[in-house]
């Protein structure tokens, strides 16, 4: 039930009018106490889109009672006006779900088309349609009517001791860090204060939505937020929960994968032997964006000089002669020179493992990519983003 599957949440998913084909693009998660504890982490592109500039203000009020999400418009590099809209929508959502809420405490995210204004004309009377769909069993339509070029909407749950995190996701292009170009919500009914859900949201994307780098371009709407109702009235202990969050982050980071634009082929890049982990993490980006290795992958060619290159360009600690790369299990690649025969390598399943071992330290660390298809090509020339 994604959003909805911790107590003391409803969502809604409607169609408001805003995307042209009519489908469902305006979401609404409502947090129903008795707390309404937050976090949220955002793109650092410098070009943040309006909703993004808003609910950073918001969450440095450090609670959130609802989030209003719409597809079918990024309204970033909007101006003003833009603002001015965010600031709209939010208040509509504060009048519509009554006394009790105000918009100082509405969070606001929008993805779509950069550039262009939202039809406020169709957004704002949406609201109400959305408030009077909001439902204990709604998270599903919420998650449906955040998608894009989404083929599939995202959700994942876990829980555990009397309490529950669940999140919904969006995202299928953009998707480089920070973040990714997405949008997700995460709830809990854990009993948890909002420093403690910045602790663990932060450590949690640190490792999973962070590593998601699927081609290398970088949105301005990212946003991601953890709210927690309380409803539970179970303190788990820190360690548990962010356990759990990260659980769900990366359930959520692998569908936004296996959902990119145009793939055929998901990579999963292991850096290890890495003398620090940012040596392992800057690596491992090097390699995700090697245009001529994601060529090679949707290829089925196990081409490990292009991953030697990529290493290459970095400024991580290794000595070019002690480099060894495994792809799917064999090693190809060893002390920089032809390992194994590259024959035995089998590339016919969706996933693809590479192992870059820099063999200079302890360190490690795992990115996400894809392969880069004609499709991927054709989607991105066709669709105006």
């Amino acid at each position: 039930m994604s959003v909805t599957a911790a107590q003391g949440f409803t969502a809604a998913g409607i169609a408001a009018g805003i995307k042209a084909n009519g489908n469902p693009d305006l979401a609404l998660v409502v947090n129903h106490g008795p707390r309404l504890s937050a976090a949220g982490v955002f793109t650092s592109n410098r070009v943040k889109a309006a909703p993004v500039h808003w609910s950073e203000q918001v969450l440095r009020g450090a609670a959130v009672s609802a989030v209003v999400l719409n597809s079918g418009g990024a309204n970033a590099c909007t101006g003003p006006k833009g603002f001015q809209d965010t600031h709209a929508t939010a208040e509509k959502v504060a009048e519509t779900l009554g006394a009790d809420f105000n918009a100082g405490e509405v969070a606001v995210a929008s993805t779509g088309l950069i550039g262009v204004l939202l039809p406020m004309d169709k957004l704002l009377p949406g609201i109400e349609t959305a408030a009077a769909a909001l439902s204990a069993d709604g998270g599903e339509a919420a998650a449906i009517a955040i998608k894009t070029t989404d083929t599939v909407h995202k959700t994942a749950t876990v829980s555990q001791g009397g309490w529950t995190v669940g999140g919904m996701a969006k995202g299928a292009g953009m998707l480089a860090p920070g973040l990714a170009t997405m949008l997700v919500v995460l709830t809990t009914d854990a009993d948890v204060d909002s420093p403690t859900l910045d602790r663990a949201l932060r450590s949690a994307t640190r490792t999973t939505f962070d590593r998601v780098d699927s081609d290398g371009c970088m949105s301005t709407n990212d946003t991601v937020l953890l709210l927690a109702s309380g409803a539970s009235g179970q303190v788990p202990a820190y360690e548990e929960f962010a356990e759990a969050v990260r659980t769900v982050c990366d359930d959520l980071a692998r569908q936004l994968i296996g959902d990119a634009e145009g793939a055929s082929k998901d990579i999963r890049i292991e850096v290890i032997g890495a003398a620090s982990e940012d040596d392992a993490v800057e690596v491992g980006r090097s390699i995700a964006r090697n245009n001529l290795l994601k060529c090679a992958i949707h290829g089925e060619d196990p081409n490990w000089g292009r991953v030697l290159s990529a290493i290459g360009t970095t400024k991580a600690a290794f000595d070019p002669d002690r480099l060894n790369v495994a792809i799917n299990g064999v090693w190809v690649c060893k002390n920089g020179s032809v390992g194994e025969d590259r024959d035995l390598v089998s590339m016919k399943d969706r996933e693809v493992r590479i192992t870059a071992d820099l063999s200079t330290g302890g360190e490690s660390a795992v990115i996400w990519a894809n392969d880069l298809t004609a499709e991927y090509v054709h989607e991105n020339s066709a669709y105006s983003s």
